[in-house]
């Protein structure tokens, strides 16, 4: 029998076997990873060389492209015979390759801003927070270098006049030094790269700009050609335009705003290519956000009926803009001015109302009764006893029901009780005052029940009336003849 030693023993010498396993998978993989070029390319990349970041402006379908698109810009194309630019063209397709390839060249100029801001840093590292766009970043990185002072570097025209004020002063303070001549060398390429880029993605946009009338007319009718090119461009063509819902629409090409500490009371925030198009810029500076949300989502139904040609004419587009425009001026409207009440009637009678007193008299007198509240009432998941039985015959509802209270409630006298009862406490009710042993000076009375009446009040009466008459004890009967 194998002692506790002994078993210990043998489990540590299969995990050692399972870990030696492993080891062995892993140098196998890497071996793969060799074989195959990828750890190779890895090593291979370098970060320092702009070649190696930045790959598209030699990619042959880059050049392809921009080739293609400087001869269509140069002679006019036959699709304003057509009508209708179809799918199965090369025209068409070429301006999908487009949208297409603005979208990468948006991505590429990113690649290049983070690898200017990478190199820059060491220069002036506070630049980066004040100059958010890239392409504004490339061109005042460019017109700075390696400058100390910034009084003698010209940004006019660049940034802002605010922005240009925030720039100089931080960089009074800067803690960078700086750049060697080889890393500004490098830096200054890539900044030329950057706006080479933007100026190829400017003609490609020029040249979409150019055939949106055909390929998207309805979505040219409703912000125009030069806004529906820089949608589709960003969003990368028509289909996916489409497919985008409205509050994304509102912000394709929206910048990140940087208002150096000034007032945000005038900013538009949250607003990309819309507010390029005339119904934004018409619309007061108050109702400019509703607007833009209007037009994002018209611009979305817009886009969804040019993906699949349902109107060529662009009909729709047309009328979804003129409802645009109502709906601005109606906002636009003064509320409707208050009505002048007249006064009334000088020494006019008072109008008859109904009810009255003896309305109120016959509520007080036909006024439900708490019981019968109880009895209208049924308790949530308790079933209710019925005089017949097994819920036959008139419900009790909530009436002896445990947790539903009392009975009947006890509520004040109204008034018309008071009122009866007053009539009844003024009216005597007194004994006959006869003195027989029969009767009683005990009177029994509806308001303070048992009353002690004087038998000695009534002693002058007596002789009186019927009294003296039919109830004398000197009277006799009176004989009557008949004749």
């Amino acid at each position: 029998m194998a002692t506790l030693a002994d078993s210990f023993l043998a489990d540590l010498d299969e995990l050692s076997d399972n870990e030696a396993d492993v080891i062995d998978e892993e140098n196998l993989d890497v071996d793969q990873m060799e074989e195959d070029g990828d750890l190779a390319d890895i090593e291979v990349l370098n970060y320092d060389d702009l070649d190696n970041v930045s790959k598209l402006q030699k990619s042959r379908r880059y050049i392809d492209i921009m080739q293609k698109v400087e001869d269509a810009l140069e002679k006019e194309s036959d699709v304003t015979n057509k009508g209708v630019v179809l799918e199965d063209e090369p025209e068409y397709q070429l301006i999908v390759d487009c949208n297409a390839l603005s979208v990468d060249i948006e991505n590429e100029i990113v690649i290049i801003h983070n690898f200017i801001r990478d190199k820059y840093r060491l220069k002036f590292p506070e630049l980066e927070s004040l100059v958010h766009h890239p392409i504004d970043y490339a061109r005042v990185v460019k017109k700075i270098g390696n400058e100390i002072d910034l009084t003698l570097v010209d940004l006019e025209g660049l940034l802002p006049s605010a922005i240009i004020m925030v720039v100089s002063v931080t960089a009074s303070t800067t803690s960078g030094k700086p750049l060697p001549e080889d890393v500004l060398q490098k830096t200054v390429e890539a900044c030329d790269r950057a706006l080479a880029l933007d100026s190829a993605k400017k003609k490609v946009l020029d040249f979409v700009e150019s055939r949106m009338g055909y390929i998207a007319p309805n979505l040219s009718a409703v912000v125009g050609s030069a806004v529906a090119a820089k949608l589709m461009g960003t969003a990368g063509g028509l289909s996916s335009l489409a497919k985008m819902p409205a509050c994304n629409v509102q912000l394709l090409g929206a910048k990140r705003k940087n208002l150096a500490g000034f007032s945000t009371a005038t900013s538009q925030f949250h607003v990309g290519y819309i507010e390029q198009t005339e119904l934004f810029q018409s619309t007061p500076p108050s109702l400019r956000m509703r607007a833009c949300r209007l037009l994002a989502a018209k611009s979305t139904l817009a886009a969804r009926v040019d993906s699949i040609n349902g109107d060529p004419v662009g009909k729709t587009g047309r009328s979804l803009r003129e409802e645009i425009r109502k709906k601005i001026e109606k906002w636009q409207e003064p509320p409707p001015a208050k009505q002048p009440k007249p006064l009334p009637v000088p020494d006019s009678e008072p109008k008859k109302k109904r009810g009255g007193r003896r309305l109120r008299k016959m509520k007080e007198r036909y006024a439900i009764t708490d019981m019968r509240k109880l009895a209208n009432r049924m308790q949530f998941g308790i079933p209710e006893e019925s005089s017949l039985g097994d819920g036959l015959g008139e419900g009790y509802g909530m009436l002896g029901q445990a947790g539903s209270g009392k009975l009947r409630v006890s509520v004040g006298q109204n008034k018309l009780a008071a009122k009866v009862a007053k009539k009844f406490k003024e009216k005597s009710y007194g004994s006959s005052g006869a003195t027989s042993g029969l009767t009683s000076s005990l009177a029994f009375t509806p308001v303070q029940g048992i009353e002690l009446s004087n038998p000695q009040a009534l002693a002058n009466q007596v002789g009186s009336g019927t009294q003296s008459t039919y109830f004398s004890d000197t009277g006799t009967f009176s004989k009557i003849k008949r004749t």
